[in-house]
């Protein structure tokens, strides 16, 4: 069967492709792929692997050879999956990959803001401990995770992976219910509560019509105002001007962002261009360690292979 991969450039140059290669035997790789390109590449295609290229209603309709798309990404938004199943256009994603990965990132991040590693280090670069009276240079010292509460927004193999590593650091796990929700589930607490509450807010949920623009001005307003607030998940679930704002008011402390809502972000967005102190960002990297990216290719070709032997793997329609 025909088929091609629209946008093979957001993975690692390094990577296996062994598994893809002994599902399909007509695989067309290209490094990325623009909205004008699509029907171009695609019209002979049975089967399309895409990351972040859109694939619209209009789209779809314009390739009748297709049969198959595999998102190879856990998010699902790129592809009108309504249009899809109309067409009857299997459509697959993974999950779980990255869940290594993304929680060593978060705590990656963690240890660095409350140790000052950078700070202490500098110190020794500099000279400051060469020139210390005593055996120890403080400076701004380090504050343990033991004890403090993280509250879990979004609780699937990446907020679970987070939540166990944050039990092995005595730290008080906080499982948010949804915002909305009518009713507690067993072993969570309400959603506001747990905001509140939370001396660190990881989050891990998807991108939906319900938590776009979730972290707004009223929700940063009932936040501890020492709070860190971790986004791995999607940058459209923060409102961009209600965090500068907040982070202004003091309202918490630190915001560490490995997504945006536009990616990659213009040269003059807002985020980027306020160079607060009290901002990390980084290019969306969390998920993207070796083996997360491998094992990620490599459900794809399960998938793949699933639907070619009649059977539904991951299928999201």
């Amino acid at each position: 069967m025909n088929s091609v991969f629209l946008d093979y450039q957001t993975f690692s140059p390094d990577l296996s492709l062994s598994r893809l290669e002994q599902t399909l035997t007509d695989l067309t790789l290209y490094e990325t792929t623009t909205q004008a390109q699509v029907i171009e590449r695609c019209k002979n295609a049975s089967i399309i692997l895409t990351n972040k290229v859109q694939l619209s209603a209009e789209t779809l309709q314009q390739l009748p050879q297709l049969k198959l798309i595999c998102i190879t990404a856990t998010g699902i938004n790129n592809v009108d999956i309504a249009a899809a199943r109309a067409l009857n256009i299997a459509v697959t994603n993974v999950s779980g990959y990255a869940k290594n990965s993304v929680a060593q990132y978060v705590f990656a991040q963690l240890l660095l803001y409350f140790s000052h590693i950078d700070h202490h280090k500098a110190n020794c670069q500099n000279g400051l401990w060469q020139q210390s009276d005593t055996f120890c240079l403080h400076g701004r010292g380090s504050v343990e995770l033991a004890g403090k509460s993280i509250a879990i927004i979004g609780y699937g193999a990446l907020g679970q992976k987070v939540a166990d590593i944050a039990r092995a650091f005595d730290m008080n796990v906080l499982i948010a219910e949804r915002k909305d929700a009518s009713e507690v589930r067993q072993q969570r607490v309400p959603f506001l509560s747990a905001i509140a509450q939370a001396d660190i807010i990881s989050l891990h949920c998807p991108q939906t019509t319900q938590t776009q623009g979730m972290f707004n001005a009223e929700l940063f307003s009932q936040m501890q105002p020492n709070a860190v607030l971790i986004n791995t998940a999607r940058g459209a679930l923060i409102n961009n001007a209600d965090l500068l704002s907040a982070l202004k008011n003091q309202q918490l402390a630190c915001a560490i962002l490995d997504v945006l809502e536009q990616e990659p972000p213009r040269q003059d967005h807002p985020l980027l261009a306020a160079q607060s102190d009290k901002l990390i960002i980084t290019a969306h990297i969390a998920w993207a360690s070796r083996q997360a990216q491998q094992a990620l290719l490599n459900l794809v070709a399960d998938n793949i292979q699933a639907f070619l032997q009649g059977q539904r793997l991951n299928r999201v329609d």
